[in-house]
Parts: structure tokens; C-alpha cells; sequence
């Protein structure tokens, strides 16, 4: 792992920290802004950001957040073990607060020691998205955003840049009264 990659996740949990409530509100004010323009800087963005992030040099996303499975994910798997569907479960999954399956234990129970993918091919849905910054009609998905930017390195500076690229006036509260 490169100097600047190692230091960047390490120092991570602090910025994303410190500026939870600044991208809280800025995450929140985009709700309100253009639809197709928030795409388009969004996809700029991330493809600028991940010309240059080399994911396998982190994997962030794997030793710390565990995706929803489908049905299909969890086909999939189970075929690939040699298990059948039920003790599959038994020994990977374990169902969330949301009531959906994810995965009992992180990190990932298929990441490698490399970083690498066991089951890339045929990796979880939710994995083959992630981070979601490429997806079409990133309005719907902003919550979700703002939660990566605290695991992801690169949503991370996408959401830096995309503050830059978009300054959404806050307005002020002012404490006066009219004599």
C-alpha cells in the first residue's frame, strides 16, 4: 500500500469526523438541487477520482462494511462452496436491523490477504456497485453517499470536490429583533 493511501485511511475516521455535520447539511441541500446536473457532476467526479484510486490498494469497503445479499447473491455463493442454500446461511449470513442479509462477520469472510476478490465473478450485487457513484439518479441515493464518504476514501473526495464544484449557500439564522 502506498504511503498516501495508508496515511488517507488512517487519517479517514478523524476528517470524516470532523466534517459529518458539514456533509450532513450539504447532502441535505442537495436534495434540492438539479437532478441531471448533480449527475453529471457526480459521474465526472467520480471518474476523475477512480482514474486514480486504485481500490485493491485499500478495499475499505470489505474489512469494514458488509453488503446486502440478494437471493441471487446467495445462490450464487452457496453453488460456488458446493453448499446448499440453508447452511450456507447458517454459516456466512446473519440478518440485519433492516431485515436483510449481510454477511456475520467483516471483514469479508471472501476478501484475501492481498486485498483481492475469491469470488469476483460472481461477487454480491451490492459489491459490483459500490460505491453507487456511477449510478444514474444519484438524488435517490444521497443518504447512502454521505455514508460512504465516511468508509470510501474516494467518495470521500469526491463529495470534497463535489462541494467545491456545486457551493450550495447555507443560509444564516440570525438572532435580532425589530425594535
Amino acid at each position: 500500500m502506498s504511503n498516501y493511501l495508508q496515511e488517507t485511511l488512517e487519517n479517514l475516521p478523524t476528517q470524516a469526523k470532523q466534517k459529518r455535520k458539514e456533509n450532513d447539511a450539504f447532502y441535505r441541500r442537495l436534495k434540492n438541487f438539479d437532478k441531471k446536473k448533480l449527475d453529471t457532476e457526480v459521474h465526472q467526479l467520480h471518474e476523475d477520482v477512480f482514474a486514480c484510486t486504485d481500490c485493491m490498494q485499500c478495499a475499505n469497503c470489505c474489512k469494514t462494511t458488509g453488503p446486502l445479499l440478494t437471493k441471487q447473491d446467495i445462490e450464487r455463493l452457496a453453488k460456488r462452496e458446493r453448499m446448499k442454500i440453508g447452511p450456507f446461511i447458517d454459516q456466512y449470513c446473519k440478518i440485519d436491523e433492516d431485515g436483510e442479509y449481510v454477511f456475520k462477520t467483516m471483514p469479508c469472510v471472501f476478501l484475501a490477504d492481498d486485498n483481492s476478490c475469491l469470488v469476483y465473478d460472481i461477487r454480491p450485487k451490492a459489491c459490483r456497485e459500490y460505491p453507487h457513484t456511477d449510478r444514474n439518479k444519484q438524488f435517490q441515493i444521497l443518504a447512502i453517499t454521505r455514508k460512504n464518504a465516511d468508509i470510501c476514501p474516494a467518495v470521500f473526495e469526491i463529495t470534497e470536490r463535489l462541494k467545491k464544484a456545486i457551493p450550495l449557500v447555507v443560509k444564516q439564522k440570525t438572532n435580532f429583533r425589530r425594535s
